[in-house]
């Protein structure tokens, strides 16, 4: 159980030790919570953070039960069975994704200033969260950062679903995690401080902290 997600930054720092001072690695912070994570990382080891901002695409009739992702650019990540059994029609995921695209946009503006993102070649990329469910989120944020050619992909949450677990293990080089374990229902299950954290709060911990500063 982590205190909160500076707790659990900090735990997850110590097992990432290896990447400290690296000087092709960047972290890529998922928020908003993820950012927290992110932050303490990049303190401990040393590294430039930059975000990458996934948007969840959720089911008809229940947002909250993922059946894809959508990253900057607009590139849509469907679980295709889950949106077969649920007859998801064509016209809402396109609905879906164009609201998506609106809402990274605005993100990226206020978090960035810009949707624009250098190449990665031969450097490690490190995508942080601070914590992975259905993992729609993380893999399309691992299927951006891959088409900005990053030499070596890793994920890194303190907690992650088992089931995700092993298809994270498949998709990427390196799966950095505290705990996986049965039985799973929710992130927050693993924190006792697992608030809602604030755009402002993002934007001060995103500063100095973006790539290339």
């Amino acid at each position: 159980m982590f205190k909160d997600r500076i707790d659990a930054g900090k735990r997850l720092s110590r097992i990432l030790e290896k990447y400290k001072n690296t000087a092709n690695a960047v972290v890529f912070a998922i928020p908003r919570g993820g950012v927290v994570v992110a932050r303490v990382v990049c303190d401990y080891l040393n590294l430039p953070m930059d975000i990458v901002v996934a948007r969840k695409i959720g089911a008809p009739f229940n947002e909250e039960l993922a059946i894809g992702a959508v990253v900057p650019g607009g590139r849509v990540l469907l679980n295709e069975d889950a949106v077969a059994i649920l007859r998801v029609s064509e016209d809402y995921i396109e609905k879906q994704r164009l609201r998506k695209i609106e809402e990274i946009r605005r993100r990226l503006e206020m978090y960035r200033g810009s949707d624009a993102y250098a190449n990665l070649e031969g450097k490690t990329a490190i995508i942080v969260d601070d914590g992975i469910a259905t993992g729609y989120t993380v893999k399309a944020a691992v299927e951006f950062v891959r088409g900005l050619n990053a030499g070596r992909i890793i994920v890194a949450a303190p907690v992650i679903a088992p089931d995700t677990l092993r298809e994270l293990q498949d998709l990427v080089d390196e799966v950095v995690y505290i705990y996986s374990e049965e039985p799973f229902y929710a992130v927050g299950q693993f924190y006792s401080d697992f608030r809602e954290v604030q755009d402002d709060e993002v934007l001060v911990m995103l500063k100095n902290k973006r790539k290339g500063e």
